[in-house]
């Protein structure tokens, strides 16, 4: 064991004889070696090494997981939301309302379309953006909503959807931490006007590299992201539009068919995770994610809030446990944004970036590593403080 002080209080932590890592993403191919090789081997055996049946057969397929008219796969997430905002639309000098708590690329995709942003803060008892903000903030010059599932929740999407509708302004999701998410009993991806998807590796569904996608219901939306995706071309050596190369990995599709297999199964493992935390840290110095009703996260994070974060993911560490912060630094405080919005009152998204501390999850997290994390946090959290939601000690 192991003698730590936090806040004027002595512990001790136990030691864990192995780590308990963030996140094991070879475990992911360990799991469907043989799967995912035969599947690689067919792309290479095929000879159609750009775009081919396998993207196609995987737009076909993730379409249907998310009860989608139409996927169009891209080469990561950051341009499935960049081409998104751009096929509902938005252009030079146009506003985009955007979280102001969210991963920097939901920002990038909107700047890289020449729009100014508009952030709103999240609701004050969760992380997603607070659907009444978002009406206060559109103006006449508002080309698109981005709403952003963040850690696997989904947004209160009715409201925003509406407020979308009413002011019509195309609304755009950002799905990267939400495959398989239900909200109202429908799986994210067919209920707005475009919905961003990445598969990096990290994601519940991850490739084995970049990899992205669009699904919408609207066939414009889709011919405008598969166009401007390959050079802006329909038809080879004649191009329509300025488009870019953004195309997804035949490698990578075949991948993803393989892990679409089993990601309900793997999602539930991540649920029952969650569930193991969120019953046994009940304590009032911390503040654990909440189970809506009438939303179903699939948990591609499990964060909470505490007070002294760093001290405490530092003993953690010490300990073995290895942990995560999403995000340290807010996206209008980052040097690329400072001088334009640095000085924005966003003083949620501020004291979050304080507060916020991932605890390990994953698929292939066992039982009694959650058992063990909830430990040792337990241990650390003895005597503290109760936490109160936007306070710093």
């Amino acid at each position: 064991m192991s003698l730590i002080t936090i806040a004027n209080t002595v512990h001790f932590v136990i030691r864990l004889p192995n780590k308990i890592p963030f996140l094991d993403v070879g475990a992911t191919y360990i799991e469907l070696k043989t799967e995912i090789d035969n599947a690689i081997g067919r792309v290479l055996d095929s000879f159609t090494y750009i775009l081919g049946p396998e993207v196609q057969n995987f737009e076909d397929e993730f379409a249907n997981y998310v009860s989608a008219g139409h996927c169009v796969g891209v080469a990561n997430g950051l341009e499935a939301l960049r081409l998104a905002l751009r096929a509902v639309g938005v252009e030079q000098g146009d506003e985009v309302i955007v979280p102001a708590h969210t991963f920097i690329a939901t920002w990038l995709a909107a700047t890289q379309c020449g729009a100014r942003l508009v952030p709103v803060e999240p609701e004050l008892d969760g992380f997603n953006i607070n659907p009444t903000l978002v009406e206060a903030a559109i103006t006449e010059r508002t080309k698109a909503i981005v709403v952003v599932h963040l850690y696997g929740q989904p947004a209160q999407l009715d409201q925003i959807l509406e407020i979308g509708r009413r002011h019509r302004i195309p609304v755009v999701e950002d799905a990267a931490q939400a495959h398989g998410a239900l909200y109202k009993g429908v799986k994210i991806g067919s209920h707005s006007d475009a919905v961003a998807w990445s598969f990096y590796p990290s994601k519940n569904l991850g490739a084995f590299g970049d990899a992205g996608a669009v699904t919408t219901n609207r066939i414009d939306v889709a011919d405008r992201v598969r166009v401007e995706s390959n050079y802006g071309s329909k038809v080879k050596y004649e191009h329509d539009v300025l488009g870019t190369n953004s195309r997804l990995d035949p490698v990578q599709a075949a991948v993803l068919r393989v892990k679409l297999r089993v990601l309900d199964e793997w999602n539930a493992r991540r649920e029952n995770i969650a569930r193991i935390y969120s019953q046994k840290l009940e304590m009032k110095a911390i503040v654990l994610p909440s189970w809506a009703t009438d939303r179903s996260s699939v948990w591609h994070l499990y964060v909470v809030q505490v007070n002294e974060r760093d001290r405490i993911r530092e003993v953690l560490g010490k300990a073995g446990i290895e942990t995560g912060i999403h995000y340290p630094v807010p996206p209008h405080v980052q040097l690329s944004y400072r001088n334009e919005y640095g000085q924005l009152p966003l003083l949620r998204s501020a004291q979050l970036s304080k507060d916020v501390l991932s605890l390990p999850i994953g698929p292939h997290l066992t039982e009694s590593m959650a058992e063990s994390v909830v430990d040792v946090l337990g241990n650390i959290l003895i005597d503290q403080d109760p936490f109160m939601v936007g306070t710093q000690k």
